[in-house]
C-alpha cells in the first residue's frame, strides 16, 4: 500500500471590511460588483491547475485565510473546499479553517460556513477592551467578541481565537486579566501575538509621527511571561512561539504543515505556495492584485506571478526558520545542507539558547525569546 504525500491548502480571500492600521498583509477594502464572485471561480480553477502539477496527495487541511474570508458567500466557500476534496484524497480527520472577524454579521452566517465544510474556526478577537479595540483599528466591540465566541462554539466543534498585546501603556497585571476573560470563551486554541509595528502600515506612520510609543523590549519581554504563565496554568501548552493548544489534538494542523516543512498549494491573491515535485522544493507566488490573480489563471490556468525552485541551501534555511518555532524543534539531518558546525551548536547549547539533544535543534525558553537572533547565527 503506497502512503501520499501529505499536503494543505491555503486560501487567500484578500477582501476586509476596514483595513487594520497594524496588517500588512495582501489585503484589499471589501468590493462590490462581479469581481469577487470572478475571484472566487478562479481559485478554484487554480487549485485544479496545482493538482495536476502535485498529483495524488492526502489532503490533510484547508486553511481559508486573508483578509476576511468570512466575508464570502458561504456557497462559494463550499465550492472552494468541495474543490480541494474532490482534487486530492482527503484525510479522514481534515481539518477546514476559516478565518473570521466577530462582527455581528458574520456570525450570523457561522452555520452556513459550517454547512459548507468549515470545522475549525479562527477567531480574531485580538482583545476585550473596547477602548483597546478602537485603538486597534477593529470594526468590533468586547461585547461583539463575546457573542461571535459563543455563536461559534455552537456552529463549529473546534475554535481558535488571535490576540493582540505588548500594545502601549499596557501592563502584565491587566493583560493577565484579559487574557483570563478571554479564556472563559471556551477556545481550545488560543494564538496571542505581540504587537509589531510593519513598515508601511499606518501604525509605522503613526509611531513616526510621535502619535505613540510602543513597549519597549523589557516590557514585552514581562508580557511574554506573563502569557506564558497564564496560559500554562490553564492548561495550554506552548507548542509553537505564539501558538498555545489545550492538548495535542488541538494544535492548528495547518500551520503544523508550515512548520514541519511539509507540502502546501497557496490559492488566491499573493498567496505563497511550497510544493515538492521529482524530489525538488519550488516556492510559488500567486499575483498579488485580485485582478491580475483573475487573469493570470484565465491566462495560463495557475495564479502564479512567479514561481521558483530552491536549492538546498535555500530549502534547509526555510526549514529551520520554520522548525525552530516549534517545541519539537527541526531533526539536524533535514537543515544538513547549512553544514552547520558543531562547536557553533555546542556555543548556543552552552548559552542555554538551544536544548543539549544529538539529534535536533530545539530552542530553549530563553532561545524562544531570541528566535530571530538564534536562526541567524544558525543559518548564516
Amino acid at each position: 500500500m503506497t502512503t501520499l504525500a501529505k499536503l494543505g491548502v491555503y486560501i487567500h480571500w484578500p477582501y476586509c471590511a476596514r483595513i487594520c492600521p497594524y496588517c500588512d498583509f495582501n489585503v484589499f477594502k471589501d468590493r462590490k460588483g462581479e469581481e469577487p464572485a470572478a475571484l472566487a471561480r478562479a481559485i478554484v480553477a487554480d487549485l485544479a491547475a496545482q493538482a495536476a502539477l502535485t498529483g495524488p496527495r492526502e489532503l490533510v487541511s484547508i486553511f481559508l485565510g486573508g483578509g476576511t474570508p468570512s466575508l464570502m458567500d458561504p456557497a462559494w466557500a463550499a465550492e472552494m473546499v468541495a474543490a480541494a476534496r474532490r482534487l486530492w484524497t482527503p484525510a479522514p480527520d481534515l481539518e477546514v479553517t476559516l478565518e473570521a472577524n466577530p462582527t455581528d454579521a458574520e456570525a450570523a452566517r457561522f452555520d452556513a460556513f459550517a454547512a459548507a465544510g468549515v470545522n475549525r474556526l479562527s477567531l480574531g478577537l485580538q482583545s476585550l477592551d473596547d477602548a483597546q479595540l478602537r485603538f486597534l483599528g477593529r470594526n468590533h466591540d468586547a461585547a461583539t467578541a463575546v457573542r461571535a465566541a459563543e455563536a461559534a462554539t455552537r456552529a463549529f466543534p473546534r475554535l481558535s481565537i488571535d490576540l493582540i498585546y505588548a500594545r502601549p501603556g499596557q501592563t502584565p497585571a491587566s493583560w493577565a486579566q484579559e487574557l483570563g476573560r478571554a479564556l472563559d470563551l471556551g477556545a481550545e486554541h488560543v494564538s496571542p501575538y505581540q504587537l509589531t509595528i510593519e513598515a508601511g502600515t499606518a501604525f509605522d506612520r503613526a509611531v513616526r509621527r510621535g502619535q505613540f510609543t510602543p513597549p519597549g523590549a523589557e516590557t514585552g519581554a514581562e508580557l511574554f511571561d506573563t502569557t506564558q504563565a497564564v496560559l500554562e496554568a490553564a492548561g495550554f501548552e506552548a507548542y509553537e512561539v505564539s501558538n498555545h493548544a489545550r492538548g495535542a489534538a488541538a494544535r492548528s494542523r495547518h500551520n503544523l504543515i508550515y512548520w514541519q516543512g511539509q507540502d502546501y498549494v497557496g490559492a488566491g491573491p499573493g498567496a505563497h505556495g511550497r510544493i515538492t515535485i521529482g524530489g525538488v522544493r519550488e516556492a510559488t507566488y500567486a499575483a498579488a492584485r485580485p485582478a491580475d490573480y483573475i487573469a493570470r489563471v484565465a491566462e495560463i490556468g495557475l495564479g502564479f506571478a512567479t514561481r521558483e525552485i530552491l536549492d538546498p541551501r535555500e530549502a534547509a534555511q526555510e526549514r529551520l526558520l520554520s522548525g525552530l518555532r516549534i517545541v519539537e524543534g527541526v531533526p539536524l539531518a533535514e537543515v544538513a545542507a547549512l553544514e552547520i558546525p558543531p562547536g557553533k551548536i555546542a556555543d548556543l547549547v552552552g548559552l542555554g539558547l538551544l536544548a543539549d539533544d544529538p539529534l535536533r535543534l530545539r530552542a530553549t525558553p530563553a532561545g524562544r525569546l531570541v528566535l530571530d537572533r538564534l536562526t541567524s547565527e544558525l543559518a548564516t
